[in-house]
């Protein structure tokens, strides 16, 4: 769901108007109305105040995400902390990807796949997080299949467990600059 469709659903269960929302905000009828057409977005600061008038948090207005409830009663945001292989960054996901690389050298030591976790969401699209390389693709679904069942079952932090060590190539050139791995 969109930001503006996400806006207007919550601003119609709350039983609030575009003209009412509009005078709390101190903005025109009109923008609420563009905001809510996906024509325009409100500045940082009118998303704040949006949050609080709509009593939500900002995770569920811009993004649609909304606490979740497992079996056991306990609450999870549908997130989880993932550190990539390197050891370098840590990315809160609330998904994951893979990629295929090109198949620079077809051995079996040599990674096929890359692993990126995605962490958050804009205007200009999806923010994404290298994790890991993947030799073949039966130990990057299992690995994407364990994550996933983590975030269902609410843990806070995964480990991965199949990712294989940057390959090193000849000139002393990483794998990631190559590609342009972030």
């Amino acid at each position: 769901m969109s930001f503006g469709d996400n806006l207007r659903e919550i601003r119609k269960q709350k039983n609030i108007s575009q003209e009412d929302l509009a005078s709390q905000l101190k903005v025109s009828r009109q923008a609420i109305s563009k905001w809510e057409q996906n024509s325009g977005y409100p500045e940082m600061e009118k998303l704040i105040q949006l949050a609080g008038i709509l009593d939500i948090s900002l995770d569920h207005l811009v993004l649609g995400k909304k606490t979740i409830e497992d079996k056991n009663g306990r609450t999870s945001s549908g997130r989880i902390l993932i550190k990539s292989q390197n050891g370098e960054q840590l990315a809160g996901c609330y998904k994951v990807m893979s990629l295929r690389l090109s198949p620079f050298k077809k051995s079996t030591d040599f990674p096929q796949y890359a692993l990126y976790g995605v962490d958050g969401q804009s205007i200009w699209g999806e923010s994404r997080v290298f994790l890991g390389y993947y030799t073949d693709a039966g130990s990057i679904k299992e690995e994407i299949d364990q994550i996933l069942h983590a975030i269902e079952d609410g843990v806070v932090s995964y480990k991965l467990k199949y990712a294989v060590p940057e390959p090193k190539l000849s000139l002393g050139m990483k794998l990631t600059n190559l590609l342009k791995i972030e």
